[in-house]
């Protein structure tokens, strides 16, 4: 039987018994019709093994198709010979071991450290209250390597007494020790002390808007953009970019890659690379010196 016709008869068997929604079988049908033009419609479904199948795979990767979508569509095709081997047609599937190519994850371009100064540098009115709260959340953002979502999820005790160490819970409720820059408890301070003007007890985050409710992610990525605008800064600056410029700068300044990987609370460097625990001490003296707001310059 040749592959084309086993996936038509596949394709029909799943309609019949409405084994999938139709929505999941449309996208089988589309993805599987490439594997049958790449193979060719007279191609028998026993002439096709892992080279072939790997072939394909490579044919879709130089259309720079990304590794998930190619993974969905070896899916697919491990489904076709699966139900090849259960009808006995082949005896072994040779999709099985073929995998999609890793895509690497999309990280914000990180900003030099000269448009860093620029953005957090740029001169706020003294009255605006919302552009002193917006100040502290930027420096903590690139002071200390957190998560947007990290830094609104602040409460009033975590920051009591401005330390120089916040405990925050990051991804998969794991905690971690971070420090703060000098400039970061500088904007802080002045944050706590304009804070109690919009504070109706409503809730014990440390970032609140005027009406006394925690800020949203979505309002601090909208100002954050104008501010960058603001500063003359050629690109779309999100929030996690100064996380990723604050592990970046660090990095180049240290070369140290285990103290990055504690300081942004990551489980491992890769899928395959266990994390491995620092000492806090360590962390703190890497950071000292090499973080470009560590300290103020003497």
């Amino acid at each position: 039987m040749t592959f084309h016709a086993f996936v038509t008869h596949y394709l029909d068997g799943m309609r019949q018994t409405q084994r999938r929604s139709d929505k999941t079988i449309e996208a089988y049908e589309r993805d599987l019709k490439q594997a049958v033009q790449f193979f060719g419609e007279g191609t028998s479904i026993q002439s096709l093994d892992t080279l072939s199948v790997i072939g394909w795979v490579r044919s879709l990767s130089a259309q720079r198709i990304t590794g998930r979508s190619i993974g969905r569509k070896l899916s697919a095709l491990r489904g076709v010979f699966q139900e090849a081997i259960n009808q006995r047609l082949i005896k072994a599937n040779p999709a099985a071991d073929v995998r999609a190519p890793k895509t690497g994850k999309h990280l914000p371009n990180a900003l030099s450290p000269d448009a860093m100064q620029r953005l957090l540098d740029s001169p706020i009115d003294p009255n605006d209250i919302e552009a002193i709260r917006d100040q502290a959340i930027y420096e903590l953002l690139y002071s200390s390597g957190l998560r947007l979502a990290e830094v609104l999820g602040l409460t009033i005790h975590d920051v009591h007494g401005i330390p120089d160490e916040l405990k925050v819970l990051g991804k998969g409720s794991k905690e971690r020790i971070v420090p703060v820059g000098k400039k970061a408890r500088e904007a802080l301070s002045r944050w706590l002390n304009k804070r109690p003007e919009w504070d109706n007890e409503q809730t014990d985050r440390v970032f609140i808007t005027k009406k006394g409710l925690g800020v949203s992610p979505r309002t601090i990525q909208r100002r954050l953009d104008l501010r960058a605008q603001a500063a003359g800064l050629d690109q779309h600056v999100h929030p996690h970019a100064l996380r990723h410029s604050a592990a970046t700068h660090l990095l180049e300044s240290s070369g140290d890659l285990r103290a990055i990987q504690e300081f942004l609370g990551h489980q491992s460097l890769s899928t395959t690379q266990i994390y491995t625990h620092l000492d806090f001490q360590h962390l703190a003296e890497v950071y000292d010196k090499a973080h470009p707001r560590a300290k103020t310059k003497s």
